[in-house]
C-alpha cells in the first residue's frame, strides 16, 4: 500500500512538470538570413537523455540526440532546413542557419530520461527592411492657383515585405502611422510647407529603416513659400490693418470737425458779450 501512494505522488508530480514545461512558450523574433539558437538551458546532459527536436508542435522530427548518437533529419517539408541545422551533442541546442520565413513556427524539443520534460520556441522570422521610398505625389497638371498647396504632398511607400509599420515624423513627434500585412504599402502625408525635420520610417518588432525628406528634390521649403504657408494669416492682418487704419482716420477727422465746433462757439459767445 505504501509503495503505490509513493509511486502515485512520484507519478502525479512528473506530469505536474511536463504540463508546466509544456505550457511556457518562448518567444523569439529573428531576421531573415541570421542564425538562431534555441537553447532548452539543460545545465548538466545526463548521459541517458534522449532529445527530439520537433517542428510545429509534434509535428517533423528534425533533430535526434541519443547517448552516443546525434542525427540530423533535413529532408522534411521540401528540404527546407536541408544544410541548416546544427546540434550541440552537450546542450542539446538546435541552432538554424540562414533562416527564412519558411521556417516560422513552433519548435519543441521533448527531453526524455528518468523525467520527461518540454519546452517550446514560437519563432517568428521578419524579413529584412528595405528603406522607405519618399516620392511627391503632387498632380503634375495641377493649377498655378492650388500648386502651392499641392507642391508638399508626399508619399512614402515600400515594396516586397509585410507585417511592417509605415510611420511619418517630424523631428521625434509622430505625425501619423498604418500596420499593415500586404507586400507593398504606401503612407501620405500632406503639408503646406516643409523642411529637413520630416522622416519616414518603415519597422517591425525587431528593426527599423528611416528615410529623410529631401526638400530641394521634392518640395519648396518654407523659406521659399512663406506666402503659401501664411496667406491666412497675412491677410488677415491686412483687413485688421485696414480696419485700424479706418478707424483712426475717423477719429482725427472726429477730433479736427469738434475742435473747430468749439472755436466757433467760443468765438460767437466774445462777439456777442462785446456787443452787450
Amino acid at each position: 500500500m505504501v509503495d503505490r501512494f509513493v509511486l502515485s505522488c512520484l507519478c502525479c508530480c512528473c506530469l505536474v512538470g511536463v504540463l508546466a514545461d509544456s505550457n511556457a512558450v518562448k518567444s523569439v523574433p529573428v531576421t531573415e538570413g541570421d542564425s538562431v539558437t534555441l537553447n532548452p538551458d539543460l545545465s548538466v546532459k545526463q548521459s541517458d537523455n534522449l532529445i527530439m527536436w520537433n517542428f510545429k508542435t509534434n509535428g517533423y522530427l528534425i533533430a535526434k540526440i541519443t547517448s552516443n548518437h546525434t542525427s540530423i533529419i533535413d529532408d522534411v517539408l521540401d528540404g527546407i532546413f536541408r544544410d541548416r541545422l546544427k546540434l550541440d551533442h552537450q546542450t542539446g541546442s538546435l541552432t538554424i542557419t540562414d533562416i527564412t520565413t519558411q521556417h516560422t513556427g513552433v519548435y519543441q524539443v521533448t527531453i526524455s530520461s528518468k523525467t520527461k520534460s518540454v519546452y517550446r520556441f514560437n519563432v517568428t522570422v521578419y524579413a529584412r527592411l528595405p528603406v522607405p521610398v519618399i516620392i511627391s505625389d503632387s498632380p503634375q497638371n495641377s493649377s498655378s492657383s492650388s500648386s502651392s498647396q499641392q507642391n508638399c504632398s508626399l508619399l512614402c511607400s515600400v515594396v516586397n515585405v509585410g507585417h511592417v509599420t509605415l510611420s511619418w515624423y517630424k523631428g521625434n513627434s509622430l505625425l501619423s502611422s498604418i500596420s499593415v500585412s500586404d507586400l507593398n504599402n504606401s503612407l501620405s502625408l500632406r503639408l503646406r510647407c516643409l523642411d529637413d525635420s520630416y522622416s519616414c520610417m518603415v519597422s517591425n518588432p525587431i528593426n527599423n529603416r528611416t528615410k529623410y525628406v529631401n526638400v530641394t528634390d521634392l518640395c519648396r521649403p518654407c523659406s521659399d513659400c512663406a506666402f503659401c504657408c501664411h496667406a491666412s494669416e497675412a491677410l488677415a492682418r491686412l483687413a485688421l490693418s485696414v480696419v485700424v487704419g479706418v478707424a483712426t482716420v475717423a477719429i482725427v477727422f472726429y477730433d479736427i470737425i469738434t475742435s473747430r465746433k468749439g472755436v466757433n462757439e467760443r468765438h460767437h459767445d466774445l462777439q456777442y458779450k462785446t456787443a452787450s
